[in-house]
């Protein structure tokens, strides 16, 4: 087998139950620290999305650029999406005032085209795909339409459907568990259960992360955005430290 033969090695972790727990500890990390920036510091969602933008493109430059997965690098990368995610949602919901169920509508068609347009151009979007900076630009630009769509609809879940924080988690926990067993039971595409999954982790996050720090009237713990950012990331980092992670095997 000649050097050109041999598949480029996978950027992204393999998907484990680590994985799984790193990305909703990061989703409500998304929620907690956007929330922070622009309630908490008064920079209001237009000027904190743009903070988090600048940051979410270094961040995915610096992960192509990188030669192999660096496991510190890849969750600050989805992190920053779900920070950008977090923000970008609130100034289409409120801002723009196309409410939650307009912003959901739009953020579903974006992400679905962006699925599609990746579908057409390389053919797949499995993860154990991503290995070219081609398919890697795929890949964060449909991480972050699905992270900003996330936040939407956890949003949407929580408060305008009524179902509050809890309600809202234990909805999309249950959906989960539904994905878990049509994974292990049934002959749907395991890379569509895993999209489906990676979506409905970030309105969990999302209800999550404003149960810990919303008002105890509306719901919450009222904990302090700070702290609570603080540590979710301290877990994260732990999290990566203790328990090895290696790339996705790429399928031949």
């Amino acid at each position: 087998m000649t050097r050109s033969d041999v598949p480029a090695e996978s950027k992204v972790p393999e998907v484990t139950i680590l994985f799984w727990v790193l990305k909703i500890a990061a989703t409500t990390l998304g929620e907690t620290g956007g929330d922070a920036v622009s309630m908490s510091m008064d920079l209001g969602y237009l000027v904190a999305t743009a903070i988090f933008g600048v940051l979410f493109f270094i961040a995915v430059g610096a992960q192509i650029s990188a030669r192999k997965f660096n496991p510190y690098l890849y969750w600050t990368t989805i992190v920053a999406t779900t920070t950008v995610g977090t923000t970008l949602a609130d100034f289409a919901d409120r801002s723009l005032g196309i409410g939650y169920p307009g912003g959901t509508a739009l953020l579903l068609a974006l992400l679905i085209t962006s699925l599609a347009v990746w579908y057409r151009a390389l053919g797949t979007v499995a993860v154990d795909s991503v290995s070219s900076p081609r398919s890697e630009m795929f890949y964060w630009i449909t991480i972050m339409f699905s992270q900003t769509l996330g936040t939407a609809l956890g949003d949407w879940t929580a408060d305008t459907i009524g179902m509050g924080y809890l309600g809202g988690a234990a909805i999309f926990f249950g959906l989960l568990l539904l994905i878990v067993v049509l994974y292990r039971w049934s002959e749907i595409s395991h890379t569509a259960l895993f999209w489906a999954a990676f979506v409905l982790t970030r309105p969990l996050g999302a209800v999550l992360g404003d149960f810990l720090d919303k008002p105890i009237e509306h719901g919450g713990l009222a904990l302090d955005r700070y702290w609570a950012s603080v540590v979710l990331l301290v877990f994260m980092i732990g999290c990566i430290a203790i328990f090895p992670q290696r790339a996705a095997r790429k399928s031949h």
